[in-house]
């Protein structure tokens, strides 16, 4: 059999009480406030905006890289134009705007 004797006087039982009772308010506290309507949108609030800085940083990082890497190719190590890929460029971009100014032209017409 379990020995269920306990040496503790009455005041230390009702102490122990009591120090038992105030943690289970300040938990019961805490549930109440994490489980609270405006606490839950919060948080899920956070989480998304959270989840966009990260999405947009990313997006950032991949948009400078690809920029860079553009640049890498129409510009050299001194800053100067390489003009060997420019010149094509800038005639294929002169030729598709010519064509389009054609064509709402003739569709005024």
């Amino acid at each position: 059999m379990a020995d269920t004797s306990d040496t503790r006087t009455p005041a230390q039982i009702e102490a122990d009480i009591r120090r038992r009772r105030e943690v289970l308010a300040e938990t019961l506290d805490e549930i109440g406030v994490r489980v609270h309507p405006k606490t839950i949108i919060g948080d899920a609030k956070a989480k998304v905006a959270s989840n966009i800085d990260h999405t947009l940083g990313r997006a950032y990082v991949e948009v400078n890289r690809v920029v860079s890497d553009v640049k890498s190719r129409f510009v050299d190590e001194g800053g100067t134009p390489r003009l060997e890929r420019v010149v094509p460029v800038a005639l294929v971009v002169v030729g598709v705007v010519g064509l389009l100014a054609l064509g709402t032209r003739r569709r005024k017409g």
